[in-house]
């Protein structure tokens, strides 16, 4: 479970924003955890991101989110096995859990509170606000300050509307309540910081975008490649990821 809520916070922290085909690379840091016995080690990571006018496209290595509005659809794509899952918007993400893991979907739902605060601080080329975000999920609390800005090329409220409230149900498994909250969030996040104690072990996780380009979106970046296998629910590794 310890991977599951970090899987979830890396996610969260990276989340981007939106337009006609544009490109964001975010950079990933989070340092190494010790807990019972065990320890992770620190690891960096490359987010990206491509936009278009209704479709959304992000990921890691070879877990990525699609989003198509147009479509009323959301695609959870793993290309390390070549298969993905289809499911409508809004999603329900208890819907897509695998049998083992059904009997917690409430557990791993993640509550949050945003508070905008007054403080201003130029991240990069960004002019940005800071939020701070009490998250909780299975009991434990987490902390983030978030930096966002709406100095970007691109129309940050539609994105923030129509696609933020899917990255958010979908992969931080937020009821409506957590998602209202991150709607007051104005802008895009540029950066955050998130800490807190996952099971005994110290989490310390940051984020930075370093890129946001407008330029044509590789082909078929907002679809699952053909030939892929379409599961109907995902599996622990899937969600881990």
């Amino acid at each position: 479970m310890k991977k599951l809520l970090l899987a979830a916070i890396i996610t969260l922290v990276a989340a981007p924003a939106a337009s006609a085909q544009t490109y964001i690379k975010t950079r990933v840091h989070t340092d190494a955890m010790a807990a019972m016995g065990q320890t992770t080690p620190a690891k960096d990571e490359t987010l990206e991101t491509w936009i278009g006018a209704d479709t959304y496209a992000s990921g890691s290595g070879n877990s990525w989110l699609i989003v198509d509005t147009a479509k009323q659809a959301a695609y959870f794509v793993n290309h390390k096995d070549k298969s993905y899952v289809e499911t409508a918007l809004p999603i329900d993400f208890a819907k897509l859990l695998p049998p083992e893991l059904a009997p917690m979907a409430a557990m791993i739902q993640m509550t949050a509170t945003v508070k905008p605060t007054t403080e201003t601080k130029r991240i990069g080329t960004w002019n940005c606000t800071g939020y701070d975000v009490a998250l909780t999920m299975m009991g434990m609390p987490l902390s983030m300050r978030i930096w966002a800005t709406t100095d970007v090329p691109f129309d940050v409220a539609s994105f923030n509307a129509k696609v933020m409230p899917t990255i958010l149900q979908g992969e931080m498994r937020m009821a409506a309540a957590a998602v209202g909250e991150f709607a007051k969030i104005k802008g895009y996040q540029i950066a955050s910081e998130t800490t807190g104690n996952i099971m005994g072990a110290d989490m310390h996780v940051t984020q930075e975008v370093v890129e946001i380009t407008q330029k044509p979106a590789p082909a078929g970046i907002f679809a699952p490649p053909a030939g892929y296998t379409k599961k109907t629910t995902l599996s622990v590794a899937d969600i881990r990821k």
